[in-house]
């Protein structure tokens, strides 16, 4: 059974920082795209950063220079770190495995809140 467990969510000031964490079990973690989403309130789920599997990376625009995603293969997990957050960086944050066999595999995490707010 996939199971990814995000932690490191909460209420940060705006200029803060957080690092989210998400740790997979039941795969074979060093083979799958790994991605963080997130989804604020009344928008649709967007992209924040993707690492391949040979650590490739990728960011949206709105958060290019500010966080950071990397993987620990060896602890089957992914992290975010999120510096100069803004109040619009508010929302749940999801992790994502993704792999490709015969059909595209998704699995996703429960989510984490981070909320930027002074």
């Amino acid at each position: 059974q996939v199971q990814l467990v995000e932690s490191g969510g909460g209420l940060v000031q705006p200029g803060g920082s957080l690092r989210l964490s998400c740790t997979a079990s039941g795969l074979t973690f060093s083979r799958y795209t790994m991605t963080w989403y997130r989804q604020a309130p009344e928008k649709e789920r967007e992209l924040v950063a993707r690492i391949s599997v040979g650590g490739n990376t990728n960011y949206a625009d709105s958060v290019k220079g500010r966080f950071t995603i990397s993987r620990d293969n060896a602890k089957n997990t992914v992290y975010l770190q999120m510096n100069s957050l803004k109040p619009e960086d508010t929302a749940v944050y999801y992790c994502n495995a993704r792999i490709f066999a015969i059909a595209w595999n998704d699995y996703w995490g429960q989510g984490t809140q981070v909320t930027v707010s002074s």
